[in-house]
C-alpha cells in the first residue's frame, strides 16, 4: 500500500533560494564565500549571536564545524562539508545542524556565482530536510542575515593573487621562517625592523615597516591559524596592541610545480578599505608578492 504524504511530511522538506547582488569582483566574492578567515567575519547572523569555529578546512573533502552561541540557550552546532568547488563559479556543500546532541536539519547547499567587473551575483539554493521541527523559517532568516553580512564583508575585502614559479614548500618556507619573512615583506623600497616574531598559531609579529623616506609604520600581526603549506589566518593591528586594521589570510595552492598565493584582507570598516585603495594598497601589495617571488628565486 502506498501512503500519501501528509502535510506534516511535506512541511519537513523545502527548497529555498536566496539571491544577492554584491559590489565586488568575482575573485573577491569567491574568497569571502569560501575562505575560513573571511567566513568567520560574516557568519554570525546578528550581534546577539557569537560564532565559534571549532574546525575549518575550506577545500573539497574538508569540513567546517562551528558553534552558534546565544546567551541562555543551548549551543547550535553546524557542520559543513565541502563536496564540490569550482573557483569563482560554484560550490556545493552539505550542512547538518544539531543542538543538545539532537540533529535538527540536514541540507544540500549550492552556491552559484556570476558577474563581471566590480559587480557580482550570488545565488544560493538550499534543499532542506527538517528533522526535529520545521526549520524552513529559521533557514530563511539565517541565510538572509548571513548573506547581508557577506555582502558588506565582500565590499570591504581586498584580494591579491600571484602565481610564483617555485614549489609550494619553498614559498611556504620563505613566508613562515622568522629569519626570512622580514627580509622580503613590504612594498619595493620598504624594510622591516622586528621587535619580536613567533610564526605559530597563537603567535605574533611586532615590527615596523620603514618607507624609503624613513617614515615608520608600526605593525602587529596576531596569528590565529597556521596549516602547514596550506594557509595562515591572522589579524592586523595598527601598532603593538593597537586597534584592529583587518582580518587577513594567505593561502598556498600547488599549480603544476608552481604556487598560487592568495592574500586576502577584510578591512575593519568600509572607510578603511576605501582609504587603502586610495593610497595604492593593491599595487603595493602586489609589489610585496613580487618581492617574495624574487626572494624565492634567489634561494
Amino acid at each position: 500500500m502506498t501512503r500519501n504524504p501528509s502535510s506534516a511530511d511535506t512541511d519537513r522538506f523545502a527548497m529555498l533560494t536566496f539571491e544577492r547582488d554584491i559590489a565586488a569582483p568575482l575573485s573577491v566574492l569567491w574568497q569571502v564565500w569560501t575562505a575560513p578567515a573571511a567566513r568567520m567575519v560574516w557568519a554570525a547572523p546578528t550581534s546577539s549571536v557569537t560564532v565559534e569555529f571549532v574546525e575549518a578546512d575550506g577545500r573539497v573533502g574538508g569540513r567546517e564545524v562551528s558553534l552558534c552561541k546565544v546567551e541562555g540557550q543551548p549551543d547550535i552546532r553546524c557542520e559543513v562539508g565541502w563536496l564540490d568547488m569550482q573557483p569563482a563559479l560554484r560550490s556545493v556543500n552539505y550542512e547538518v545542524v544539531s543542538s543538545a546532541g539532537v540533529t535538527q536539519s540536514a541540507a544540500l547547499v549550492t552556491a552559484d556565482l556570476s558577474g563581471a567587473g566590480e559587480l557580482s551575483r550570488l545565488t544560493v539554493t538550499v534543499q532542506l530536510s527538517s528533522l526535529a521541527e520545521n526549520m524552513a523559517a529559521g533557514y530563511r532568516q539565517g541565510f538572509d542575515a548571513g548573506l547581508k553580512n557577506l555582502a558588506a564583508t565582500a565590499e570591504r575585502t581586498m584580494v591579491l593573487e600571484k602565481v610564483i614559479r617555485a614549489p609550494r614548500s619553498l614559498v611556504w618556507g620563505a613566508w613562515m621562517n622568522p629569519e626570512t619573512l622580514p627580509q622580503w615583506w613590504g612594498p619595493d623600497g620598504f624594510s622591516c625592523r622586528t621587535t619580536r616574531i613567533d610564526l605559530r598559531a597563537g603567535g605574533e609579529w611586532v615590527f615596523d615597516m620603514i618607507a624609503p623616506d624613513g617614515t615608520v609604520f608600526p605593525n602587529h600581526h596576531r596569528y590565529g591559524e597556521v596549516r602547514a603549506e596550506e594557509r595562515i589566518g591572522y589579524t592586523l593591528l595598527w601598532g603593538e596592541n593597537g586597534p584592529k586594521h583587518a582580518d587577513a589570510w594567505a593561502s598556498f595552492e600547488e599549480q603544476d610545480g608552481a604556487t598560487k598565493v592568495t592574500l586576502g584582507m577584510v578591512f575593519s570598516t568600509a572607510a578603511e578599505f576605501q582609504d587603502a585603495k586610495g593610497f595604492g594598497a593593491i599595487e603595493l601589495g602586489m609589489q610585496t608578492l613580487g618581492k617574495l617571488e624574487r626572494f624565492v628565486a634567489s634561494r
